[in-house]
């Protein structure tokens, strides 16, 4: 649950809106680290622009959900890079521009197993339908993963690499107030 500011809160309205949508598998071990992330925002204390949403594998979900209109989106998920598990990475995603693009000839969309770029290139593709606008700015707060194999619980490096990455989308979403940022989380968990 988002405890969003009160309603009276200075400029509150005024921000542009932030999606931060958890994406991810709760059955394939590390590939739940999106979930588990949005999870622990769920508790904390976000400006009334900023929604967290629990996606999981429900991509083509997110897609429509965006064309609600959000000036930026921010994606916690899996993300293997290469490096040592546990490792976050803030990923720019670049936008081609090609807003009208889709999923490669010959694939199948699979609403179950929709990979970031799939549902942005969906989001394109709904966008050119509409008239709708995707997210300003995308950004990816990924984790390298240990392990996806069948089985739920995230390893223990992936599981420490949460609180970090909890701080991490603090910091990536204003409060909406002048000059002001989203607390940020002490290793005791209370905001500074």
């Amino acid at each position: 649950m988002n405890l969003p500011d009160p309603p009276d809160t200075p400029g509150a309205s005024d921000a542009p809106r932030i999606l931060v949508a958890g994406i991810g598998n709760i059955f394939l071990g590390d590939d739940g680290f999106g979930v588990e992330v949005v999870r622990a925002l769920g508790g904390r204390r976000l400006p009334a622009h900023v929604e967290v949403v629990d996606i999981g594998v429900r991509g083509v979900h997110l897609a429509y959900q965006l064309l609600d209109g959000y000036d930026t989106l921010v994606l916690v998920d899996a993300t293997a890079r290469g490096g040592e598990p546990g490792t976050l990475y803030l990923i720019e995603h670049t936008d081609s521009g090609d807003h009208g693009a889709a999923a490669p000839p010959g694939v199948a969309l699979d609403g179950h197993r929709m990979t970031p770029d799939t549902v942005l290139a969906l989001l394109g593709t709904l966008c050119a339908g509409t008239g709708g606008q995707p997210p300003r700015r995308t950004l990816v707060v990924g984790c390298e993963p240990e392990s996806v194999e069948e089985g739920i619980g995230l390893s223990a490096p992936v599981a420490a690499a949460v609180p970090e990455a909890v701080r991490m989308v603090e910091e990536l979403v204003p409060t909406g107030r002048p000059g002001e940022h989203a607390p940020r989380a002490t290793a005791a968990g209370a905001a500074q």
